[in-house]
Protein backbone atom coordinates (compact mmCIF):
# COMPACT_ATOMS: atom_id res chain seq x y z
CA UNK A 1 0.00 0.00 0.00
CA UNK A 2 1.29 3.44 -0.46
CA UNK A 3 2.74 4.86 2.34
CA UNK A 4 1.50 8.49 1.42
CA UNK A 5 -1.67 7.44 0.65
CA UNK A 6 -2.12 5.51 3.47
CA UNK A 7 -1.26 8.74 5.18
CA UNK A 8 -3.45 11.38 3.95
CA UNK A 9 -6.39 9.19 4.51
CA UNK A 10 -5.55 8.79 7.76
CA UNK A 11 -4.82 12.64 8.46
CA UNK A 12 -8.39 12.77 6.65
CA UNK A 13 -10.17 10.54 8.67
CA UNK A 14 -8.81 12.38 11.62
CA UNK A 15 -9.58 15.86 10.64
CA UNK A 16 -13.35 14.36 10.48
CA UNK A 17 -13.91 12.30 13.46
CA UNK A 18 -12.73 16.34 15.33
CA UNK A 19 -15.40 18.16 13.14
CA UNK A 20 -17.76 15.53 14.00
CA UNK A 21 -17.07 15.97 17.54
CA UNK A 22 -17.12 19.73 17.40
CA UNK A 23 -20.29 19.99 15.70
CA UNK A 24 -21.71 17.58 18.56
CA UNK A 25 -21.50 13.84 18.06
CA UNK A 26 -21.11 11.97 20.90
CA UNK A 27 -19.40 9.23 18.78
CA UNK A 28 -18.47 8.78 15.25
CA UNK A 29 -16.73 6.36 12.52
CA UNK A 30 -15.77 7.34 8.99
CA UNK A 31 -14.49 5.27 6.20
CA UNK A 32 -12.68 6.77 3.45
CA UNK A 33 -12.33 5.12 -0.14
CA UNK A 34 -10.05 5.42 -2.99
CA UNK A 35 -8.91 4.07 -6.05
CA UNK A 36 -8.64 3.20 -9.64
CA UNK A 37 -9.76 0.57 -12.04
CA UNK A 38 -9.69 0.55 -15.83
CA UNK A 39 -11.82 -2.01 -18.27
CA UNK A 40 -11.47 -2.65 -21.64
CA UNK A 41 -14.36 -4.51 -24.02
CA UNK A 42 -13.86 -5.88 -27.49
CA UNK A 43 -16.10 -7.15 -30.11
CA UNK A 44 -15.16 -8.45 -33.36
CA UNK A 45 -11.69 -7.83 -32.89
CA UNK A 46 -11.86 -3.55 -32.29
CA UNK A 47 -12.06 -2.05 -28.60
CA UNK A 48 -16.25 -1.42 -28.10
CA UNK A 49 -15.67 0.44 -24.98
CA UNK A 50 -12.93 1.77 -22.69
CA UNK A 51 -13.68 3.15 -19.39
CA UNK A 52 -11.36 4.29 -16.32
CA UNK A 53 -12.14 5.51 -13.34
CA UNK A 54 -10.52 7.07 -10.16
CA UNK A 55 -11.13 8.44 -7.04
CA UNK A 56 -11.73 8.84 -3.59
CA UNK A 57 -15.12 8.96 -1.11
CA UNK A 58 -15.59 9.70 2.33
CA UNK A 59 -18.68 8.52 4.65
CA UNK A 60 -19.19 9.71 8.16
CA UNK A 61 -21.19 7.86 10.68
CA UNK A 62 -22.07 9.94 13.95
CA UNK A 63 -24.06 9.08 16.91
CA UNK A 64 -26.22 11.22 19.17
CA UNK A 65 -27.47 9.39 21.96
CA UNK A 66 -29.14 6.53 20.49
CA UNK A 67 -29.75 8.11 17.01
CA UNK A 68 -27.21 7.87 14.19
CA UNK A 69 -27.00 9.24 10.87
CA UNK A 70 -24.68 8.93 7.78
CA UNK A 71 -23.70 11.15 5.14
CA UNK A 72 -21.35 10.73 2.76
CA UNK A 73 -19.13 12.75 -0.42
CA UNK A 74 -17.21 12.82 -3.07
CA UNK A 75 -13.74 14.69 -3.79
CA UNK A 76 -13.23 14.46 -0.10
CA UNK A 77 -9.63 16.82 0.58
CA UNK A 78 -11.11 19.77 -1.19
CA UNK A 79 -14.91 20.13 0.89
CA UNK A 80 -16.19 21.72 4.10
CA UNK A 81 -15.43 19.09 6.78
CA UNK A 82 -17.20 20.88 9.05
CA UNK A 83 -20.42 21.26 6.73
CA UNK A 84 -20.35 17.82 6.14
CA UNK A 85 -20.26 16.93 10.20
CA UNK A 86 -23.19 19.72 10.94
CA UNK A 87 -25.05 18.44 8.56
CA UNK A 88 -24.25 14.55 9.61
CA UNK A 89 -25.39 15.89 13.26
CA UNK A 90 -28.43 17.61 12.70
CA UNK A 91 -29.87 14.22 10.99
CA UNK A 92 -28.97 12.19 13.66
CA UNK A 93 -30.83 14.55 16.21
CA UNK A 94 -33.74 14.38 14.28
CA UNK A 95 -33.65 10.51 13.38
CA UNK A 96 -35.98 7.61 15.23
CA UNK A 97 -33.86 5.94 18.47
CA UNK A 98 -32.75 2.18 17.68
CA UNK A 99 -31.42 0.63 21.17
CA UNK A 100 -29.26 -1.59 19.29
CA UNK A 101 -26.86 0.76 17.73
CA UNK A 102 -23.07 2.21 18.68
CA UNK A 103 -19.66 1.67 18.06
CA UNK A 104 -17.52 -1.19 19.62
CA UNK A 105 -16.01 -0.98 22.88
CA UNK A 106 -11.95 0.12 22.67
CA UNK A 107 -11.14 -3.59 23.86
CA UNK A 108 -13.00 -5.32 21.29
CA UNK A 109 -11.52 -3.71 18.28
CA UNK A 110 -8.13 -4.67 16.03
CA UNK A 111 -4.97 -4.05 17.39
CA UNK A 112 -3.52 -5.73 14.62
CA UNK A 113 -4.39 -7.98 11.82
CA UNK A 114 -2.98 -10.84 9.22
CA UNK A 115 -1.49 -9.76 5.76
CA UNK A 116 -3.47 -11.71 3.61
CA UNK A 117 -1.67 -10.78 0.19
CA UNK A 118 -5.21 -8.70 -1.19
CA UNK A 119 -2.88 -6.52 -3.45
CA UNK A 120 -0.99 -7.28 -6.35
CA UNK A 121 2.33 -4.70 -6.75
CA UNK A 122 1.15 -3.79 -10.53
CA UNK A 123 -1.73 -3.22 -12.62
CA UNK A 124 -2.09 -4.18 -15.75
CA UNK A 125 -2.09 -1.28 -18.66
CA UNK A 126 -5.03 -0.69 -21.25
CA UNK A 127 -2.75 -2.43 -23.85
CA UNK A 128 -2.38 -5.18 -22.01
CA UNK A 129 -5.97 -5.57 -21.14
CA UNK A 130 -6.60 -4.89 -24.95
CA UNK A 131 -4.54 -7.77 -25.69
CA UNK A 132 -5.86 -10.11 -22.99
CA UNK A 133 -9.49 -9.29 -24.31
CA UNK A 134 -8.51 -10.14 -28.28
CA UNK A 135 -6.79 -13.52 -27.47
CA UNK A 136 -9.75 -14.30 -25.27
CA UNK A 137 -12.18 -13.01 -28.48
CA UNK A 138 -10.12 -15.16 -30.94
CA UNK A 139 -9.97 -18.21 -29.03
CA UNK A 140 -13.42 -18.35 -28.42
CA UNK A 141 -14.15 -18.03 -32.23
CA UNK A 142 -11.86 -20.56 -33.35
CA UNK A 143 -13.89 -23.20 -31.56
CA UNK A 144 -16.01 -25.08 -34.31
CA UNK A 145 -19.17 -24.41 -34.30
CA UNK A 146 -18.85 -20.71 -32.57
CA UNK A 147 -21.07 -17.80 -35.16
CA UNK A 148 -20.02 -14.88 -33.56
CA UNK A 149 -18.91 -12.81 -30.91
CA UNK A 150 -20.85 -10.91 -28.41
CA UNK A 151 -17.78 -9.68 -26.47
CA UNK A 152 -15.12 -10.13 -24.66
CA UNK A 153 -13.24 -7.90 -21.54
CA UNK A 154 -10.14 -7.45 -19.52
CA UNK A 155 -10.36 -5.47 -16.32
CA UNK A 156 -8.10 -3.87 -13.95
CA UNK A 157 -8.82 -2.49 -10.45
CA UNK A 158 -7.39 -0.75 -6.96
CA UNK A 159 -9.30 0.17 -3.98
CA UNK A 160 -7.42 1.63 -0.93
CA UNK A 161 -10.45 1.89 2.41
CA UNK A 162 -9.63 3.34 5.71
CA UNK A 163 -11.42 3.00 8.29
CA UNK A 164 -11.33 5.03 11.98
CA UNK A 165 -13.73 6.18 14.78
CA UNK A 166 -13.86 7.32 18.18
CA UNK A 167 -13.19 4.37 20.18
CA UNK A 168 -9.88 4.45 19.07
CA UNK A 169 -9.80 2.51 16.10
CA UNK A 170 -7.75 3.01 13.20
CA UNK A 171 -6.55 0.94 9.83
CA UNK A 172 -6.92 0.44 6.15
CA UNK A 173 -5.98 -2.41 4.11
CA UNK A 174 -5.10 -2.76 -0.25
CA UNK A 175 -7.53 -4.18 -2.83
CA UNK A 176 -6.88 -5.43 -6.10
CA UNK A 177 -8.60 -7.39 -8.97
CA UNK A 178 -7.87 -8.14 -12.43
CA UNK A 179 -10.82 -10.40 -14.29
CA UNK A 180 -11.23 -11.89 -18.51
CA UNK A 181 -14.21 -12.71 -19.70
CA UNK A 182 -16.03 -13.96 -23.40
CA UNK A 183 -19.22 -14.32 -24.60
CA UNK A 184 -20.57 -16.01 -27.94
CA UNK A 185 -23.09 -17.27 -29.94
CA UNK A 186 -22.94 -20.98 -31.55
CA UNK A 187 -24.82 -21.80 -34.20
CA UNK A 188 -27.31 -20.46 -36.97
CA UNK A 189 -30.80 -18.73 -37.82
CA UNK A 190 -33.34 -20.50 -35.36
CA UNK A 191 -30.82 -22.76 -33.37
CA UNK A 192 -28.60 -20.42 -32.15
CA UNK A 193 -27.32 -20.42 -28.43
CA UNK A 194 -25.10 -18.18 -26.23
CA UNK A 195 -22.99 -18.46 -23.32
CA UNK A 196 -19.47 -17.15 -21.62
CA UNK A 197 -16.55 -17.92 -19.45
CA UNK A 198 -14.95 -15.66 -16.92
CA UNK A 199 -12.07 -15.45 -14.57
CA UNK A 200 -11.37 -12.78 -12.30
CA UNK A 201 -8.75 -12.96 -8.98
CA UNK A 202 -7.06 -10.47 -6.90
CA UNK A 203 -3.46 -10.97 -8.43
CA UNK A 204 -2.77 -11.17 -12.13
CA UNK A 205 -0.50 -14.40 -11.92
CA UNK A 206 -3.73 -16.33 -10.58
CA UNK A 207 -5.75 -15.38 -13.66
CA UNK A 208 -6.68 -18.07 -15.95
CA UNK A 209 -5.27 -17.24 -19.54
CA UNK A 210 -7.36 -15.35 -21.83
CA UNK A 211 -7.48 -18.21 -24.45
CA UNK A 212 -8.31 -21.10 -21.56
CA UNK A 213 -11.55 -18.19 -20.53
CA UNK A 214 -12.23 -17.65 -24.62
CA UNK A 215 -12.43 -21.75 -25.39
CA UNK A 216 -14.45 -21.90 -22.48
CA UNK A 217 -17.16 -19.64 -23.85
CA UNK A 218 -16.95 -21.12 -27.06
CA UNK A 219 -17.39 -25.16 -26.11
CA UNK A 220 -19.95 -24.27 -23.58
CA UNK A 221 -22.46 -22.27 -26.18
CA UNK A 222 -21.35 -25.42 -28.77
CA UNK A 223 -22.52 -27.44 -26.59
CA UNK A 224 -26.11 -25.99 -25.62
CA UNK A 225 -27.51 -26.45 -29.66
CA UNK A 226 -30.26 -28.13 -30.15
CA UNK A 227 -31.88 -28.34 -26.94
CA UNK A 228 -35.13 -29.50 -26.24
CA UNK A 229 -37.79 -29.23 -24.07
CA UNK A 230 -37.56 -31.30 -20.89
CA UNK A 231 -40.19 -33.31 -19.22
CA UNK A 232 -42.18 -32.78 -16.09
CA UNK A 233 -40.49 -34.51 -13.14
CA UNK A 234 -41.53 -34.66 -9.62
CA UNK A 235 -39.07 -35.46 -7.01
CA UNK A 236 -36.49 -34.94 -9.56
CA UNK A 237 -32.35 -34.84 -9.22
CA UNK A 238 -30.84 -31.42 -10.06
CA UNK A 239 -27.55 -30.87 -10.09
CA UNK A 240 -25.82 -27.52 -10.36
CA UNK A 241 -23.42 -26.93 -12.27
CA UNK A 242 -20.21 -25.47 -10.06
CA UNK A 243 -20.33 -22.02 -12.33
CA UNK A 244 -24.27 -21.40 -10.88
CA UNK A 245 -23.36 -23.72 -7.59
CA UNK A 246 -22.54 -20.41 -5.76
CA UNK A 247 -26.31 -19.49 -5.89
CA UNK A 248 -27.32 -21.91 -3.17
CA UNK A 249 -24.29 -20.75 -1.04
CA UNK A 250 -25.87 -17.43 -1.34
CA UNK A 251 -29.43 -17.90 -0.43
CA UNK A 252 -27.68 -19.72 2.59
CA UNK A 253 -25.48 -16.80 3.58
CA UNK A 254 -29.24 -14.75 3.16
CA UNK A 255 -30.96 -16.70 5.11
CA UNK A 256 -28.46 -16.84 8.16
CA UNK A 257 -27.88 -13.28 7.99
CA UNK A 258 -28.26 -11.59 11.64
CA UNK A 259 -30.51 -8.72 9.92
CA UNK A 260 -32.99 -11.60 8.56
CA UNK A 261 -33.01 -13.30 11.70
CA UNK A 262 -33.71 -10.08 13.89
CA UNK A 263 -36.27 -9.30 12.22
CA UNK A 264 -37.75 -13.14 11.81
CA UNK A 265 -37.31 -12.86 8.26
CA UNK A 266 -35.45 -16.27 7.07
CA UNK A 267 -36.91 -19.63 7.14
CA UNK A 268 -34.08 -20.61 9.50
CA UNK A 269 -34.98 -17.79 12.37
CA UNK A 270 -35.53 -21.41 14.78
CA UNK A 271 -32.62 -23.59 13.50
CA UNK A 272 -29.72 -22.70 15.21
CA UNK A 273 -27.49 -25.89 16.43
CA UNK A 274 -29.84 -27.98 14.42
CA UNK A 275 -28.95 -30.19 11.49
CA UNK A 276 -29.96 -28.15 7.90
CA UNK A 277 -27.92 -30.32 5.34
CA UNK A 278 -26.34 -33.93 5.24
CA UNK A 279 -23.91 -34.64 7.76
CA UNK A 280 -21.10 -34.77 5.41
CA UNK A 281 -21.49 -30.80 4.65
CA UNK A 282 -19.42 -28.26 5.78
CA UNK A 283 -19.64 -24.51 5.10
CA UNK A 284 -17.18 -22.05 5.99
CA UNK A 285 -16.95 -18.30 5.93
CA UNK A 286 -13.48 -17.58 5.53
CA UNK A 287 -12.44 -13.63 6.30
CA UNK A 288 -9.02 -14.89 6.33
CA UNK A 289 -8.49 -16.53 2.95
CA UNK A 290 -5.11 -15.56 1.25
CA UNK A 291 -5.92 -13.60 -1.74
CA UNK A 292 -9.54 -14.25 -1.39
CA UNK A 293 -12.19 -11.55 -3.03
CA UNK A 294 -14.40 -10.52 0.11
CA UNK A 295 -11.39 -11.43 2.41
CA UNK A 296 -10.48 -8.57 5.14
CA UNK A 297 -8.30 -8.23 8.56
CA UNK A 298 -11.07 -6.38 9.90
CA UNK A 299 -14.86 -5.81 9.80
CA UNK A 300 -16.99 -2.26 8.86
CA UNK A 301 -16.71 -1.78 12.74
CA UNK A 302 -12.91 -2.62 13.41
CA UNK A 303 -13.76 -5.90 14.79
CA UNK A 304 -11.06 -8.62 13.88
CA UNK A 305 -12.21 -11.25 11.49
CA UNK A 306 -11.91 -14.66 11.96
CA UNK A 307 -13.21 -18.10 9.61
CA UNK A 308 -16.78 -18.99 10.79
CA UNK A 309 -17.86 -22.41 11.08
CA UNK A 310 -21.12 -21.58 9.56
CA UNK A 311 -22.19 -25.54 9.12
CA UNK A 312 -20.34 -28.00 10.69
CA UNK A 313 -21.03 -31.86 10.16
CA UNK A 314 -24.54 -30.61 8.68
CA UNK A 315 -25.39 -28.93 12.02
CA UNK A 316 -25.80 -24.58 11.44
CA UNK A 317 -23.11 -23.07 14.43
CA UNK A 318 -23.28 -19.19 13.54
CA UNK A 319 -25.30 -16.44 12.63
CA UNK A 320 -23.35 -13.84 10.21
CA UNK A 321 -23.51 -10.96 12.92
CA UNK A 322 -22.62 -7.03 13.38
CA UNK A 323 -22.70 -5.50 16.52
CA UNK A 324 -26.30 -3.97 15.84
CA UNK A 325 -27.93 -7.57 14.91
CA UNK A 326 -25.88 -9.08 18.19
CA UNK A 327 -27.02 -6.78 20.55
CA UNK A 328 -30.80 -7.30 19.50
CA UNK A 329 -30.22 -11.10 19.23
CA UNK A 330 -28.64 -11.06 22.81
CA UNK A 331 -25.33 -12.32 21.38
CA UNK A 332 -21.76 -11.29 20.65
CA UNK A 333 -20.78 -9.94 17.19
CA UNK A 334 -18.41 -12.32 14.82
CA UNK A 335 -16.76 -9.56 12.96
CA UNK A 336 -19.28 -9.44 9.67
CA UNK A 337 -19.85 -5.45 9.52
CA UNK A 338 -20.00 -4.63 6.07
CA UNK A 339 -19.57 -1.10 5.78
CA UNK A 340 -20.90 1.11 2.52
CA UNK A 341 -19.95 5.39 2.28
CA UNK A 342 -23.37 6.21 2.59
CA UNK A 343 -25.14 3.18 5.15
CA UNK A 344 -24.46 2.28 8.55
CA UNK A 345 -22.61 -1.07 9.19
CA UNK A 346 -24.56 -4.02 8.01
CA UNK A 347 -24.20 -7.55 8.70
CA UNK A 348 -22.57 -9.43 5.20
CA UNK A 349 -20.83 -12.56 4.51
CA UNK A 350 -16.91 -12.95 3.50
CA UNK A 351 -15.63 -15.50 1.28
CA UNK A 352 -19.18 -17.50 2.16
CA UNK A 353 -18.22 -21.48 0.91
CA UNK A 354 -19.83 -24.93 0.52
CA UNK A 355 -16.66 -27.12 0.90
CA UNK A 356 -15.68 -29.55 -1.17
CA UNK A 357 -17.46 -33.14 -0.77
CA UNK A 358 -16.24 -36.92 -1.21
CA UNK A 359 -17.61 -37.81 -5.27
CA UNK A 360 -16.68 -36.42 -8.38
CA UNK A 361 -19.70 -34.57 -10.63
CA UNK A 362 -19.10 -37.62 -12.95
CA UNK A 363 -19.65 -40.15 -9.94
CA UNK A 364 -23.02 -37.71 -9.54
CA UNK A 365 -23.71 -37.65 -12.30
CA UNK A 366 -24.04 -41.41 -12.74
CA UNK A 367 -26.16 -41.69 -9.83
CA UNK A 368 -28.90 -40.10 -11.19
CA UNK A 369 -31.44 -41.47 -12.85
CA UNK A 370 -33.65 -39.09 -14.16
CA UNK A 371 -33.09 -35.12 -13.97
CA UNK A 372 -31.36 -32.40 -14.74
CA UNK A 373 -27.62 -30.43 -14.58
CA UNK A 374 -28.41 -26.80 -14.68
CA UNK A 375 -25.80 -24.83 -16.27
CA UNK A 376 -28.10 -21.19 -15.86
CA UNK A 377 -30.92 -20.21 -13.99
CA UNK A 378 -33.30 -17.45 -14.83
CA UNK A 379 -35.10 -14.94 -12.48
CA UNK A 380 -35.38 -14.53 -8.87
CA UNK A 381 -38.03 -16.54 -7.54
CA UNK A 382 -36.12 -17.23 -3.97
CA UNK A 383 -38.22 -16.43 -0.95
CA UNK A 384 -35.86 -16.32 2.27
CA UNK A 385 -38.69 -15.84 4.34
CA UNK A 386 -40.32 -19.12 3.40
CA UNK A 387 -37.54 -20.86 1.79
CA UNK A 388 -39.39 -21.19 -1.65
CA UNK A 389 -37.79 -21.26 -4.41
CA UNK A 390 -38.38 -21.34 -8.16
CA UNK A 391 -36.11 -20.44 -11.01
CA UNK A 392 -36.38 -20.55 -14.36
CA UNK A 393 -33.02 -22.51 -16.17
CA UNK A 394 -31.27 -24.36 -18.27
CA UNK A 395 -28.81 -27.25 -18.95
CA UNK A 396 -28.88 -31.29 -20.09
CA UNK A 397 -31.06 -33.86 -19.64
CA UNK A 398 -29.68 -36.75 -17.10
CA UNK A 399 -30.76 -40.26 -18.43
CA UNK A 400 -29.88 -43.20 -16.36
CA UNK A 401 -26.93 -41.68 -15.45
CA UNK A 402 -25.82 -40.13 -18.88
CA UNK A 403 -26.42 -36.48 -20.10
CA UNK A 404 -28.24 -37.08 -23.56
CA UNK A 405 -28.93 -33.80 -24.90
CA UNK A 406 -29.26 -29.73 -24.03
CA UNK A 407 -32.66 -28.89 -22.15
CA UNK A 408 -34.24 -25.09 -21.98
CA UNK A 409 -37.39 -23.56 -21.10
CA UNK A 410 -37.90 -25.31 -18.27
CA UNK A 411 -38.19 -24.38 -14.27
CA UNK A 412 -37.05 -26.13 -10.97
CA UNK A 413 -38.89 -25.76 -7.95
CA UNK A 414 -38.59 -26.90 -4.78
CA UNK A 415 -38.34 -25.41 -0.96
CA UNK A 416 -34.66 -24.60 0.42
CA UNK A 417 -35.01 -26.16 3.85
CA UNK A 418 -35.39 -29.65 2.12
CA UNK A 419 -33.12 -28.48 -0.59
CA UNK A 420 -30.47 -28.13 2.00
CA UNK A 421 -31.33 -31.54 3.79
CA UNK A 422 -30.79 -33.31 0.38
CA UNK A 423 -27.93 -31.18 -1.23
CA UNK A 424 -24.71 -33.85 -2.23
CA UNK A 425 -21.40 -31.33 -2.71
CA UNK A 426 -18.73 -32.87 -5.43
CA UNK A 427 -15.21 -32.10 -5.14
CA UNK A 428 -14.52 -29.37 -7.45
CA UNK A 429 -15.09 -26.41 -5.78
CA UNK A 430 -13.05 -23.16 -7.44
CA UNK A 431 -13.16 -19.63 -6.05
CA UNK A 432 -15.10 -17.35 -8.47
CA UNK A 433 -16.71 -14.71 -6.17
CA UNK A 434 -17.52 -14.12 -2.84
CA UNK A 435 -19.80 -17.14 -2.78
CA UNK A 436 -19.16 -20.35 -4.04
CA UNK A 437 -19.67 -23.82 -4.20
CA UNK A 438 -19.18 -27.09 -5.59
CA UNK A 439 -21.01 -28.56 -8.10
CA UNK A 440 -24.24 -29.69 -6.56
CA UNK A 441 -26.39 -32.20 -6.42
CA UNK A 442 -30.22 -31.58 -5.07
CA UNK A 443 -32.58 -34.63 -4.88
CA UNK A 444 -36.38 -34.12 -4.00
CA UNK A 445 -36.86 -31.26 -6.79
CA UNK A 446 -39.97 -30.56 -8.92
CA UNK A 447 -38.96 -29.88 -12.99
CA UNK A 448 -41.63 -27.90 -15.02
CA UNK A 449 -41.40 -28.90 -18.64
CA UNK A 450 -43.64 -29.71 -21.45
Amino acid sequence: MSEELLTRMERLAGRTLQAARKAGAEAADVLVAGGESVEVDVREGRIEHLERSDGAALGLRVLVGKRQAVVSMGDPEHQDLAELAERAVAMAKAAPEDPYIGLAEPEQVASEWPDLDLACEHLADVETLRERALAAEAAALEVDGVSKSVGAGASASRHVVFLAATNGFAGGYERTGTGISAAVIAGEGADMQRDYAYDSKMHDEDLRSPEDVGREAGERAVRRLHPKKPESLTNAAVIYDQRIAGTIAGHLASAVNGRAIARGASFLKDHMDDRIMAPEVQVLDDAHMKRGPASKPFDGEGLPTTTLEVVRDGYLCEWILDLASARQLGLNSNARASRALGEPPAPAATNFNIMNGLQSVEELIKGVKRGVLVTELIGMGVNIVTGDYSRGASGFWIENGEIVHPVTEMTIAGNLKDMFLHLTPADDLRILGAKNAPTLLVEGMTIAGQ
